[in-house]
């Protein structure tokens, strides 16, 4: 259950970060709540993870999750560069969390 807390906190993670470009420098009070919210809700998911996971890990995933997922929606909706070494270097990310999963303890 730890790990689908931990991927929830992820995604909200995602949602704060894309809502730090939509509030323009946190001058934009609707996504600017929006953005804060997610913040509060990804830390205390992750807060809720660490219970049961190991804290490095949890974090790492956390973090990986966060960075996949904003550069992939950077692309997607911001018209961020697309090239082949950084879709290549995002997929390095994901092996990465996806070896931590595996080889972790407590999950």
């Amino acid at each position: 259950m730890s790990w689908y807390v931990l991927v929830l906190a992820g995604l909200f993670e995602i949602a704060w970060a894309v809502g730090l470009e939509y509030s323009d420098g946190l001058s934009k009070p609707v996504p600017t709540l929006g953005t804060v919210l997610a913040l509060g809700i990804s830390m205390v998911l992750l807060a809720q993870a660490v219970k049961d996971l190991p804290v490095g890990t949890a974090y790492a995933v956390w973090t990986g999750i966060g960075a996949v997922g904003t550069a992939s929606l950077g692309i997607v909706l911001f018209d961020e560069a697309a090239s082949l070494s950084r879709i290549a270097f995002i997929g390095v990310i994901v092996v990465g969390i996806v070896g931590l999963n595996l080889t972790s303890a407590g999950g």
